[in-house]
């Protein structure tokens, strides 16, 4: 469970005012000190951090999160970061002290965690030194619309049933797609592309490849993995035609060329674009790369903070893809991990990465406030098979954004 993705985890956060022991509930739950507790308010101040194994929910990722009543310049960067969580928070923990219970301000945050449609649960904390009654909790239940729990995070009391409560909580994400679905079915291969990437820790497949293997086999098909010097010859002794090719975009134009055309064909990153975006809005981005300008300003964004190679790719080879294409020079900036922008006017597209290490949630997030900014976002893999000529083929595996691509006018994409 260690080595689950974070991405992957269901993402737990804990939010409430300074002092309300969010850090206490926390570590209570988890079992180990993950947080530094005090009865100094404003003790934590960035996120804190802890993957763990809840059952029967499986693998999670806690956070703690700053008091949202901080105060001051410093406190207002704080409630900033905690606010931030919300954009991949699976499941919101809104913790009160049990002797101050249910204000305005916890009422105001609950109605931000519904405007995000974040689920949540209110949870009554020091309920050693602050009885609960369960009419009081019925009430409370009643008037947040949602589930309650009162618990003592110093003595353990109410702690477990609480685990069981956030396991039965969280909502399963029933619109995230399996990265191979429609694509390979049971029985089928599929075979994947996986060039040693310079960026992967030595002896290992990066973790877009681990990710798509994993999902063929859950599958119950077959994956056959090659490299890109080899898929003709893979390819060619086979018994059967596989049900796709998968490969990594930096080797597109080769592998289009070895790949015959009546097998399917696409990309790791084209893959982790539809199970965590809109592939067909992400077309949009593409046809407005095509329609920059000299002196527009790109933004280049990518979920991890990986090690920047001589030629790496978001850095080196896109920019001057594009530079090439516009024909003059265009302004870039760059983002990694969870930053991302506020000002995004400054902006003519975003062209993102797979975003493997992101949740859906926050994938989500980023390009919905690009486009309500007026930014269209692309992604690598369609940004590479574009410039290289084949994309129409990569997009052929999902006629709605094949049709889409399609459809727009190169002449009036903006």
């Amino acid at each position: 469970m260690d080595t689950t993705p974070i991405a992957n985890r269901t993402h737990i956060a804990f939010f409430g005012r300074r002092n309300a022991g969010k850090s206490s509930l926390l570590n209570a739950i988890a079992g180990q000190p993950v947080a530094v507790t005090s009865d100094v308010p404003g003790t934590t101040t960035d996120p804190v951090h802890k993957t763990m194994e809840i059952l029967p929910l499986g693998p999670v990722l806690l956070t703690d999160t700053a008091g949202l009543d901080d105060t001051g310049e410093l406190g207002g960067l704080r409630v900033e970061k905690a606010y931030e969580e919300l954009r991949r928070t699976d499941l919101a923990v809104l913790v009160a002290d049990a002797a101050d219970g249910v204000g305005n301000f916890e009422t105001a945050f609950i109605g931000e965690l519904r405007k995000r449609r974040v689920p949540f649960v209110v949870v009554l904390n020091k309920c050693d030194t602050h009885a609960v009654s369960t009419d009081e909790l019925d009430a409370l239940k009643a008037a947040a619309a949602a589930p309650t729990a009162a618990v003592s995070a110093k003595t353990g009391e109410g702690v477990p049933a609480l685990r069981e409560l956030l396991a039965r909580t969280v909502l399963p994400d029933t619109e995230e797609l399996g990265l191979t679905s429609g694509l390979v079915g049971e029985g089928q291969t599929a075979v994947l592309v996986t060039p040693i990437d310079k960026a992967a820790p030595k002896g290992r497949l990066i973790l877009p490849q681990q990710q798509t293997i994993r999902d063929i086999l859950e599958r119950d098909a077959i994956a056959v993995v090659t490299k890109e010097q080899e898929l003709r010859y893979t390819l060619e002794n086979l018994r059967q035609k596989p049900a796709a090719v998968i490969t990594d975009s930096q080797a597109f134009l080769k592998v289009s060329a070895d790949t015959p055309a009546d097998i399917p064909l696409t990309s790791f990153s084209i893959l982790f674009a539809r199970q965590k975006g809109d592939l067909a809005a992400l077309t949009k981005g593409v046809r407005r790369i095509a329609s920059l300008k000299p002196g527009e300003r790109v933004l280049i964004a990518e979920g991890c903070t990986h090690h920047r190679q001589s030629d790496d790719i978001g850095k080196v080879k896109i920019p001057r893809w594009i530079r090439r294409l516009v024909g003059g020079d265009v302004q870039f900036d760059w983002t990694s991990g969870l930053d991302f922008p506020r000002n995004m006017e400054q902006y003519a597209v975003v062209v993102h990465c797979g975003g493997c290490m992101l949740t859906r949630r926050e994938m989500q997030y980023r390009i919905h406030y690009a486009q309500a900014h007026g930014v269209d976002v692309t992604n690598y893999g369609m940004l590479i098979a574009y410039v290289q000529g084949i994309l129409e083929r990569a997009l052929g595996p999902f006629p709605a954004a094949a049709l889409a691509f399609a459809k727009q006018d190169p002449e009036t994409a903006s």
